[in-house]
């Protein structure tokens, strides 16, 4: 997984606590990150449908639904595609000993083990929203700290 799956959710949850626009580059001031790179992941939520991209003066990212609609595996497929995490390249073909094109008909138990961690987790991702990580900042942090970013994100650029 990449590391703009974290930017992404990060500005996702931080999302939650505006009513109004956040420019990109604000978000990347406020985690101290690339603007640049940034701007990618946002770009990439914005094609999925995640976020919108309001243009003009106070412009900038919304989310584009309620945050309990938007899961993080949501989230995890606009970065990083909704492909797979682990690509089998039937290795058990290859070599002095391959296994013969006959013998390699069903997955062998690595494809079998790595699917089926692959589902659990696509799963774990899409059972938990963004909504339920901004209670989880809320929970950890307690309950001014979104209130806070959302009023840092407002106030004048410094």
């Amino acid at each position: 997984m990449s590391g703009g799956v974290e930017w992404a959710l990060h500005c996702c949850v931080v999302l939650t606590s505006v009513r109004e626009p956040v420019p990109a580059a604000r978000l990347a001031q406020l985690h101290d990150v690339s603007p640049s790179y940034l701007a990618k992941q946002l770009q990439a939520l914005s094609r999925a449908g995640l976020v919108r991209s309001v243009q003009g003066k106070a412009g900038g990212y919304v989310l584009t639904r309620s945050p309990e609609l938007i899961s993080v595996l949501d989230v995890v497929e606009a970065v990083d595609g909704p492909g797979p995490a682990f690509v089998c390249t039937e290795i058990r073909r290859r070599g002095p000993l391959a296994a013969s094109p006959e013998s390699c008909t069903a997955p062998c138990a690595v494809k079998r083990a790595m699917a089926g961690a692959e589902a659990a987790w696509r799963d774990a991702l899409r059972s938990v929203s963004v909504a339920d990580l901004a209670r989880d900042v809320t929970s950890d942090y307690g309950p001014g700290t979104l209130a806070g970013i959302s009023a840092w994100l407002g106030a004048a650029e410094a």
